[in-house]
């Protein structure tokens, strides 16, 4: 079984990864406690994975509550935190309760959210069961729910004590969500490690088929990758905001579109290419270079096409986003294949033409 340690001290953590995680009982009974317990899930995972979480927690001493809430990214709402909240506190879940996020990206940033707020902070568990998830959004802390304005404007940064990546749960995947998750993994490559872009590119068609040795490969990858940006940074003051390539993009689209239109991957991937050709116009990437992350995007079955949307409305969207600085427009380009940086001041001539190259 893999295991990648992000080193942040005292509040340091493993992510383990491996097939049939979710079942081993030893990997959570250190962060049992009390023994109270919440699972928060949705109504996808739960028909799935909840009862074997649920049996397993109990074989470590727990007693487990479960928390169902809705799938897709309507659910990081104030009233389904409410939902969560009230649920642990209907069941006198104390201070050294244990909160347990099963499921992809939005039910680990609400339930990290709600970990993060209830009664001041408990620890919680992420056990991501979608590859979007355990390539990314549950190594790092970042917590959050969506406002109507704005994607993750309401969050806190809120370490797990151990993220349990079961790699088999990507066998219940559909095939767009893979894709997106794919989105991710690329990304990875893209902004940190061309050896790593190269091995996507080689073998990006067993990725799809759902290999397990490939699969495994990549998320231990990306999470050495991800783990190692947010030990130097975890509070993203520098280093950090390069794990944001494609996401100033990305945010404008699914917030332009109405969240669930486009899967957060999707616009992601959209967003990659339009920051690549941004890159390319402010000096960083050649023509060629641009090409290539364009075939390595539409090789994982992701758009490289944004949607249908004025190139002023998504410049007025990206002037919202909490990356923005006093309303400036700052983007994550690349400087090579492997490497990028943080841009701050771009002439907002060569964003419009970026998404325009990008339509």
């Amino acid at each position: 079984m893999p295991t990648v340690r992000l080193e942040l001290g005292a509040r340091a953590y493993s992510i383990d990864i491996g097939a049939g995680l979710l079942d081993e009982a030893a990997l959570y009974r250190p962060w049992i406690g009390s023994g109270q317990v919440a699972v928060v899930t949705n109504r996808v995972v739960a028909p799935l994975y909840l009862a074997r979480v649920e049996r397993a927690l109990r074989r470590a001493g727990a007693s487990p509550i479960a928390v169902v809430v809705e799938d897709g990214e309507q659910a990081k709402s104030w009233e389904t935190l409410d939902r969560v909240i009230g649920a642990m506190l209907a069941a006198r879940c104390g201070r050294d309760a244990l909160l347990v996020a099963l499921g992809g990206g939005v039910v680990g940033d609400l339930a990290g959210f709600a970990a993060a707020v209830y009664q001041r902070g408990i620890a919680f568990l992420q056990l991501p069961t979608t590859l979007l998830a355990q390539v990314d959004s549950s190594v790092g802390g970042k917590t959050a729910i969506n406002h109507a304005l704005g994607k993750n404007m309401i969050g806190a940064f809120h370490q797990p004590r151990a993220v349990i990546a079961d790699v088999a749960t990507l066998e219940t995947l559909p095939d767009r969500e893979l894709s997106a998750g794919l989105a991710e993994v690329i990304k990875h490559g893209l902004i940190l490690d061309l050896e790593f872009v190269e091995w996507l590119e080689a073998n990006m068609a067993k990725l799809r088929a759902r290999r397990p040795q490939a699969l495994q490969f990549a998320v231990q990858r990306c999470c050495e990758l991800k783990a190692r940006v947010v030990a130097a940074d975890e509070r993203e003051s520098g280093l950090r905001a390069i794990l944001n390539f494609g996401h100033t993009f990305g945010h404008a689209i699914e917030l332009g579109l109405g969240y669930g239109d486009w899967l957060h991957g999707e616009a992601v991937a959209a967003g990659m290419v339009m920051a690549a050709e941004l890159s390319m116009r402010s000096g960083g990437l050649g023509a060629a270079e641009v090409a290539r992350v364009r075939t390595l995007i539409e090789s994982a079955g992701l758009p490289v096409r944004g949607p249908a949307l004025e190139s002023a409305r998504l410049l007025e969207l990206m002037r919202g986003d909490k990356k923005a600085v006093a309303g400036g427009l700052r983007f994550v380009l690349l400087d090579a294949l492997g490497r990028a940086s943080l841009r701050e001041n771009i002439d907002p001539r060569l964003v419009s033409d970026s998404i325009a190259a990008s339509a």
